[in-house]
């Protein structure tokens, strides 16, 4: 479980990088289409982090309630 683990946290810092990259290349561009990529890419940046917290704490929790659940 703990390599699982490691390899989805490379994959998640990986992933970040290439928004925050994709980001910064959007932001010196002066097209029409790359102003709403920035939007898309710095909406991405910010919620991908969230919703992965909120999932691993979600699952936190409710293998903590299976644990207690199995000891009575």
């Amino acid at each position: 479980m703990k390599k699982v683990k490691q390899i989805l946290a490379l994959i998640g810092v990986v992933v970040l990088i290439g928004l925050y990259v994709s980001t910064i290349f959007c932001a010196v561009s002066s097209s029409e289409n790359f102003m709403n990529l920035l939007m898309a890419s710095i909406y991405a940046t910010v919620i991908i982090p969230v919703l992965l917290w909120a999932y691993s704490f979600i699952y936190k929790l409710t293998r903590k309630d299976e644990g207690e659940k199995k000891g009575d």
